[in-house]
């Protein structure tokens, strides 16, 4: 368990960025760089006024105008959606020019990163997906978390930093309001059926995803810290379930039958299925995900109704 280091954490105000943070404060000195793309002070306001949380409202490539010495690096601070990426293509190079501007703070430091990949990245693969499988080209997305990798393992070899990256899977759960319509679709749903809306399914609703409650990201995080070296690895549950699975669940925990709206697939090249082989994770990092679908649902429906 990390503890007693200075920690950053770039995108820490945003979803997944404040769930690591909340981890962090008790035992960590914690900085946050964040551009409020996707994030909210809100999410982190009782750290800052505590003091036990630093911001910065700077984009990570304007790491340099901060005094920050970190011994390690958790960078979520890059757009973490693929219609971001069509919608403009240039936000892979800002991508990767904010990463690389990490990658050169942290040789200056000798500070340790690990950083979001995505599950994205193997699109055009059958699930279940584990790290070896080849990865193909399919969109603008997963071409600036192939390259970050890529350029990871380079500042590894060159340098000697150490650079971990995740491949998060499909991840939900609380702090997510600030991502607005790029959430995950379990927020979105919960959302919806909040306002006495019907959630909306494209096609038949048959389509699988691999839902990762985010408490367990977080613990992902901090335990690819006590690591050395480059690697990749898998941050998912191991097991898929379909929308229409994911209403029964849904109804299950806000004690109504919940029905969906279905339109037809509008999405050219939208993955039907995906599946995380965790056992690389297991072996090397001790990881393996505590909350099932049910348990997680059951939390975020709490927070809601």
């Amino acid at each position: 368990m990390l503890e007693g280091k200075n920690v950053l954490v770039t995108g820490g105000a945003g979803f997944i960025g404040s769930n690591i943070v909340d981890m962090l404060v008790e035992k960590n000195n914690v900085s946050v760089i964040d551009n409020m793309h996707t994030g909210s002070e809100e999410n982190i306001k009782k750290h800052i006024d505590s003091g036990k949380v630093k911001l910065f409202k700077l984009d990570v490539m304007d790491i340099e105008k901060t005094d920050l010495k970190p011994d390690v690096i958790i960078h979520l601070g890059m757009p973490s959606s693929s219609p971001m990426y069509k919608d403009n293509n240039y936000l892979v190079s800002s991508a990767i020019e904010g990463a690389i501007s990490l990658y050169k703070f942290a040789v200056k430091n000798n500070s340790k990163i690990v950083f979001a990949s995505s599950s994205s990245i193997y699109n055009g693969n059958k699930p279940p997906y584990n790290e070896s499988m080849p990865l193909k080209v399919t969109d603008f997305y997963t071409e600036a978390r192939i390259a970050i990798e890529r350029l990871g393992e380079l500042y590894n070899n060159l340098y000697g930093i150490t650079v971990i990256g995740l491949r998060l899977f499909s991840i939900y759960g609380p702090n997510e309001e600030s991502k607005k319509q790029y959430a995950n679709l379990i927020s979105q749903f919960i959302w919806a059926i909040k306002k006495g809306e019907k959630p909306l399914i494209y096609g038949d609703g048959e389509q699988t995803r691999d839902f990762t409650y985010v408490e367990d990201v977080a613990n992902a995080f901090i335990k690819a810290t006590e690591l050395k070296g480059f690697d990749v690895f898998n941050v998912g549950t191991g097991k898929s379930y379909s929308l229409n699975q994911l209403m029964d669940v849904l109804s299950n925990h806000i004690g109504k039958k919940i029905t969906a709206d279905y339109i037809k697939q509008p999405i050219k090249n939208y993955v039907m299925q995906t599946n995380s082989d965790t056992s690389k994770a297991e072996k090397v990092m001790g990881f393996k995900a505590q909350y099932s679908l049910d348990d997680g649902v059951s939390r975020l429906v709490k927070k809601y109704f």
